[in-house]
């Protein structure tokens, strides 16, 4: 395992529960939470209304049932991946393999981009919906209350992708320099060996001398 693999120190360290609710990551997961609370919740409560020509409720944005049941499914999903987030990020540090460090980070880091895009388009919708609203039994303040946090959730999920994408870079220079080559590192003296004729203490002469006479350049025989 490597230390600060990830953002994180090494595993099996006691849980800093206030330095945890301080971090940016934490903070912006709640807040994103919070704000799909009440983009699903507020369509599910008042989302729906009755209307005189129809035998049955309609979505308050321009009676696009569609575009209700997109704003519920994307905030339910919302909401219970901040959940699941905010559990691995607060079991992050204990984690002692650093790929599944990174594979937790990536995970994060396309999960928030998809779903930044995915507020982004729910907030489009609803507000084009809304745009061409003309109903006055619509609940207004509800509908708006729909449409800003669904911007706000664009900002928080984007955020929470740039703050990913910071974990992953950081992961991975730290393994960079954890696995560099000491070689070219002057902080690491060179081999105590001498250039010259005699070796290393310790180092026995051979036994041919260097006397000896060499053999004679190859005479090819006469026939």
């Amino acid at each position: 395992m490597q230390s600060n693999a990830y953002g994180a120190p090494l595993a099996g360290g006691a849980f800093d529960l206030e330095g945890f609710l301080k971090k940016p990551q934490t903070i912006l997961r709640c807040l994103s939470w919070l704000f799909a609370i009440v983009v699903f919740a507020t369509i599910t409560a008042e989302g729906y209304v009755n209307n005189s020509s129809e035998p049955e409720p309609t979505c308050m944005f321009n009676r696009r049932d569609s575009a209700c049941s997109y704003g519920v499914g994307i905030g339910v999903l919302a909401f219970l991946a901040c959940v699941a987030f905010l559990v691995l990020d607060a079991y992050f540090p204990q984690i002692s393999n650093a790929k599944e460090r990174k594979y937790i980070i990536i995970g994060d880091l396309g999960f928030s981009a998809a779903w930044t895009l995915l507020w982004f388009i729910c907030f489009c919708v609803l507000a084009h919906q809304w745009s061409r609203t003309t109903s006055l039994a619509v609940p207004a303040d509800a509908a708006r209350a729909v449409v800003a946090f669904s911007f706000f959730s664009i900002l928080t999920w984007a955020l929470l992708s740039y703050l990913a994408y910071e974990r992953y870079r950081q992961g991975l220079s730290d393994l960079n320099q954890q696995y560099a080559d000491p070689a070219g590192d002057p902080a690491y003296p060179p081999a105590p060996y001498s250039t010259g004729n005699s070796g290393p203490t310790g180092y026995q002469q051979s036994p041919f001398s260097e006397n000896q006479e060499t053999p004679g350049e190859y005479q090819p025989p006469t026939y």
